[in-house]
């Protein structure tokens, strides 16, 4: 797909032929057509105007829940990176924070103001657009028991506003945002001892790493656990703990993470999250459901290892 470049102007980055395992926390995963990391919100929604309708769209945070196949990205890759992360403290115990602020960056500075409530992201890889949009979670909590206000943009390049009631959110699920981005939001926090935020971050990432791969690539927890129980307790009730497909390993640490050990294609890891999927339903009667998205589209010779 072609974009007549030298007709839209822009302040930030655009690229071509982008190898999108740059971006993802997988590692994994083709070229986009366009790659586009814009200079601030302005340039973003001035960018998006001149976008053509028939353009695809991806808009990407720090790529820690998303499998981008070999085959890559067709159209555009939005980056909310590093140009679109502020982080502010407003009055009454609110932090408004960009969509590519880390979601661990503002449990650090909600509890460097006194404010509590969010250290549960202090373990979330991602970023806040994403955290937003699937409703990430972790010991029990969601991002959106926080959210007050959000603004969302769209691919015409529209900002608009609203309140955590036009959306409804529940386990690892947001509806109200169809065909919209995430640019910002407001969190509502509570009063809290400055270092008893502190232990309390210390001793969640404690516990993420005795029981988390954190050494390698991966994209966090990969299947939803289902009603009542948990994905990583039924992959390792059926043995597969340490199956592989080429350099793509189910975790011997937590069985509901999938690592790349090196060398690892999409096409791999697909194929692995098929087999768990197939394996956990036979043997347990449960389909279980990815949390990762996956994205893009197959190379023309795969094959697994």
């Amino acid at each position: 797909m072609q974009l007549d470049i030298d007709n839209m102007t822009h302040r930030g980055e655009l690229r071509v032929n982008e190898p999108m395992a740059r971006h993802t926390s997988w590692q994994v995963g083709g070229t986009a057509d366009y790659y586009y990391q814009a200079a601030g919100r302005q340039d973003l929604l001035h960018f998006l105007r001149q976008l053509p309708c028939n353009v695809p769209l991806l808009c990407l945070g720090r790529g820690s829940n998303l499998l981008i196949r070999d085959g890559g990205v067709r159209g555009v890759v939005v980056a909310m990176g590093r140009s679109m992360a502020a982080l502010s403290q407003l009055p009454d115990g609110v932090i408004q924070a960009e969509a590519g602020v880390h979601c661990a960056r503002v449990a650090r500075f909600a509890a460097g103001h006194g404010l509590g409530g969010a250290e549960f992201l202090v373990g979330i890889p991602g970023s806040i657009g994403g955290a937003l949009a699937m409703n990430a979670g972790a010991w029990g909590q969601s991002l959106w028991d926080l959210v007050q206000e959000v603004s969302l943009f769209d691919r015409g390049g529209h900002l608009s506003s609203h309140s955590a009631s036009d959306f409804q959110a529940s386990y690892r699920e947001l509806k109200g945002a169809r065909g919209r981005w995430f640019f910002s939001c407001c969190l509502k926090m509570v009063s809290r001892d400055r270092e008893q935020c502190r232990r309390e971050m210390r001793r969640l990432l404690q516990q993420r790493a005795r029981q988390q791969p954190l050494r390698q690539p991966s994209c966090g927890s990969v299947f939803k656990n289902p009603p009542g129980d948990y994905a990583a307790r039924l992959i390792e009730r059926c043995g597969l703990k340490g199956s592989r497909i080429g350099a793509a390993r189910v975790s011997e640490q937590h069985g509901n993470f999938i690592i790349n050990e090196g060398g690892a294609t999409a096409s791999d890891i697909e194929q692995l999250m098929q087999r768990v999927q197939e394996q956990v339903q036979r043997h347990c009667g449960i389909l279980l459901q990815p949390e990762v998205r996956i994205i893009g589209e197959a190379a023309e010779h795969n094959h697994a290892g």
